[in-house]
């Protein structure tokens, strides 16, 4: 069967997570749409949630194995993906489906476009009324009018053409940052990518989520290494950009005292209560105004 978007999911061990998001998607789909999803071969029930779906039809395609790390998983979904459209959904962040539609109807308008990028919405779970509008509109148009080589942006709003991948590739698996190695490889590499100036994507931070506290040295030479390669002279962001939202939380938690472990407990949180507040606030933003594509001059 031919499909013109595939959602991809790579996940580990979220389940309370992974069943608002993967439910919302499946009520979300339409014809013509797939959904494929690498499990990390999870112990928390997430394996057995997954199993379930694929049996029941609602998933396209399902494996659950062990990944030597993120952009692993990553990569096997993107290799996996039928679709000629490629969207990242990560477990633990907020999607708003009419605006990826939006951005997917333009891509398969414009067969030139490589990738689609967005403006951000970002949040903390323990203050998940506070919601940052993030754009890196100003450094696309500077990339875009050639007085750099390469930017940054994140990956959660970012749709792909698959065929694409011919020529941008895969996550580079040596790299933590990998969406932020990624962002700069693509637009050095000058693919042909578009800005939406709506918002497809929320992403939220809570302690499972941040490894910007993790492997602080290497992220650093790996900042280096990236800036040197794409000759990125950073925009005051430097790599932090990669996850802005997760690293304003990281250093919100550490002034609080909140200890970051493995496992948040989240037994004391509305979960659902507080991810449909973000599922209507994205949609309502969306729908209050009207947004437009720029493409790459």
């Amino acid at each position: 069967m031919k499909f013109d978007l595939s959602y991809i999911i790579a996940t580990y061990n979220r389940l309370p997570f992974l069943k608002i998001t993967l439910e919302e998607l499946i009520r979300e789909l339409h014809p013509g749409e797939e959904i494929v999803v690498v499990d990390g071969n999870s112990s928390d029930g997430s394996k057995e949630y997954l199993q379930q779906f694929y049996a029941d039809g609602k998933i396209h395609q399902y494996i659950s194995e062990p990944d030597k790390n993120q952009a692993h998983a990553w990569n096997k979904a993107m290799l996996m993906a039928k679709g000629t459209l490629i969207k990242k959904i990560i477990d633990d962040d907020v999607f708003c489906y009419s605006a990826i539609r939006e951005c997917k109807n333009f891509m398969l308008q414009n067969p030139a476009v490589d990738v689609v990028i967005s403006n951000d919405l970002g949040s903390t779970l323990d203050n998940y009324k506070n919601i940052q509008k993030l754009s890196r509109f100003a450094q696309f148009e500077k990339w875009n009018k050639g007085l750099t080589p390469s930017f940054t942006f994140g990956d959660v709003h970012m749709l792909i053409r698959r065929n694409a991948l011919a020529y941008i590739g895969l996550y580079n698996t040596t790299f933590v940052m990998m969406d932020w190695e990624y962002s700069l490889r693509i637009s050095y590499l000058k693919a042909n990518i578009a800005y939406y100036t709506g918002y497809n994507a929320l992403s939220v931070a809570h302690p499972q989520s941040i490894s910007s506290l993790k492997n602080n040295k290497l992220i650093e030479e790996q900042g280096k290494r990236g800036c040197v390669f794409y000759e990125y002279a950073g925009d005051g962001a430097e790599i932090s950009l990669w996850s802005k939202v997760k690293i304003y939380a990281g250093k919100r938690l550490k002034a609080t005292g909140h200890a970051v472990s493995s496992e948040d407990d989240n037994s004391t949180r509305d979960i659902g209560g507080i991810y449909r507040f973000y599922y209507n606030y994205i949609s309502d933003l969306n729908n209050s105004q009207g947004f437009s594509f720029l493409q790459k001059d």
